[in-house]
């Protein structure tokens, strides 16, 4: 038996497929090669159309079933991670209304700053656990005020993940976990906020019908069956945003343990087991995949847009058709600190640890005389490592103890000199698993219908491929170069 999973991206849509019996990786694929298109009509917007995601699953299901010789009816389940945050909007007929408005979109920011007010911010913070900030509900009210003709057609509103699920199904449906990421959850009255529909006004008509994580949310329609190549009926069992699926993917399910990513944007999670916020909503809890009323497990999430699209622009402008494993080479062959350049990576909208301010990348101290391509690789890369420490240390204040921080082997994580930045910054060994989201989305949905009986069945493939701990040697460097570089940060946010 096979279990299917789909790892929704902005860049790309991911596929792996795992054999339940053993839990190993059967094959894995992406499409398409090059990063989907992202369509910005004003500054600070970002949009992609759902039908594409759809239309690039059905592509890459093909391709994966046919170079892998795998017979569709052998897939048991499907699990889909997906981008978080994002709006997608459909009419009575299941037909999208307008552009999906992303993640990465910050045209909601004075919406969801000017409800942080109104609602209050103790009742805010206390009851959701966040600020409506930049996310769905926000932008769901954008669309409110700016286009009520398509706010009239809307019959329901999704994530991104639940309208894979519907084009799957057929059926409209969301998590729990969902609600909360889009800031639409009470977590003291454990159903929808009240305030949150009052003050936005929005009819709870238009909201999913919401289900736990590991549950069969549908089965797998005839027509979509047919063009997918796989069997009517194959249970659609497990949905979580990528983030809260990163984790489950390494196995962070429990108090304390700690995932990261670092693809187009750059997050740290950690699970907590009680209600707790930052009183600036910098950093944002939400219900994780293994959530439930008699064990409350919640994620924390620090989220850095501008990551790994710091990475990939540079490669694109200056790179000069290098790989990035070349590119890696040319940043270790520059000294920690970069010779005094420094890079601040925040080019990819507002960041929300920064109250949700938009800074701009800004690139400080080249020497034109002085510095190479190579030194920019490098301080670019230090710069994301650092920016991961600025959030951590707020995390820390919450009371996350980060020790071990795990995270697939992948995006920003193959660079040595962003890994040992990273390690050496925090104090936190860094574990690397052969593991990606589509991988988790496959275990998920496996546990969903029904084959895995506990997690501890899940992961038992699970393998750690290396280790990366704090270099003594090296820890003042760091630490001057990170301190350094905060100052640099903090003279912009005055």
């Amino acid at each position: 038996m096979l279990s299917l999973g789909y790892d929704v991206g902005s860049s790309s849509i991911k596929a792996a497929i795992i054999e339940i019996e053993t839990g190993k990786l059967v094959a894995s694929q992406f499409y398409p090669k090059e990063e989907m298109k992202i369509d910005s009509p004003k500054p600070g917007w970002a949009e992609q159309n759902p039908e594409m995601w759809w239309d690039y699953a059905k592509i890459l299901t093909k391709q994966i079933l046919q170079e892998n010789k795998i017979d569709g009816n052998e897939i048991k389940s499907i699990g889909i991670s997906y981008q978080m945050h994002g709006l997608v909007l459909v009419d009575k007929n299941q037909k999208v209304i307008r552009p999906s408005i992303i993640w990465c979109d910050s045209r909601a920011v004075e919406i969801g700053n000017k409800a942080f007010k109104k609602i209050g911010k103790e009742k805010s913070l206390k009851h959701m656990l966040n600020s409506p900030g930049n996310f769905t509900a926000s932008k769901l009210r954008w669309v409110k005020e700016n286009e009520p003709a398509n706010f009239k057609k809307i019959y329901k509103f999704m994530l991104p993940g639940d309208f894979i699920a519907m084009k799957l199904t057929g059926e409209i449906v969301t998590t729990y976990s969902g609600l909360s990421e889009g800031i639409f959850w009470d977590f003291k009255k454990r159903k929808i906020s009240k305030e949150v529909l009052d003050y936005f006004e929005f009819d709870e008509k238009i909201f999913p019908e919401a289900k736990p994580t590991f549950e069969v949310h549908g089965q797998l329609s005839k027509q979509s069956a047919s063009e997918l190549g796989l069997k009517e009926g194959t249970a659609v069992s497990y949905r979580a945003g990528d983030q809260p699926n990163n984790a489950f993917s390494l196995n962070v399910l429990n108090p304390g343990e700690i995932a990261a990513t670092a693809g187009t944007s750059g997050v740290i999670y950690g699970v907590i087991d009680k209600a707790s916020y930052d009183s600036k909503s910098r950093v944002n809890p939400f219900i994780h995949v293994n959530y439930t009323k008699e064990h409350e497990r919640l994620g924390v999430l620090l989220c850095i847009n501008g990551t790994g699209i710091l990475n990939s622009w540079l490669r694109k402008t200056i790179g000069n058709k290098l790989s990035y494993d070349e590119m890696n080479s040319l940043a270790e062959g520059v000294t920690i600190g970069s010779e005094g350049v420094s890079v601040l990576p925040f080019g990819n909208g507002a960041e929300r640890v920064f109250e949700d301010k938009i800074l701009g990348c800004q690139v400080l101290d080249l020497d034109f005389n002085r510095h190479s391509k190579s030194h920019l690789i490098r301080a670019a890369q230090e710069g994301i490592a650092f920016s991961l420490k600025y959030g951590i240390d707020i995390m820390t204040a919450m009371g996350l103890d980060i020790k071990v921080i795990r995270a697939g082997k992948a995006n920003m994580f193959l660079s040595p000199v962003f890994s040992k930045t990273l390690a050496n910054v925090t104090g936190a060994s860094i574990e690397l698993f052969n593991t990606d989201g589509a991988q988790g989305a496959a275990r998920g949905a496996a546990v969903g219908a029904g084959f895995y009986k506990s997690f501890k069945d899940a992961f038992g493939a699970l393998n750690k491929v290396m280790k990366i701990s704090p270099e003594k040697k090296e820890l003042r460097q760091t630490k001057d170069a990170y301190e350094r570089w905060l100052g640099k940060l903090n003279s912009f946010l005055k």
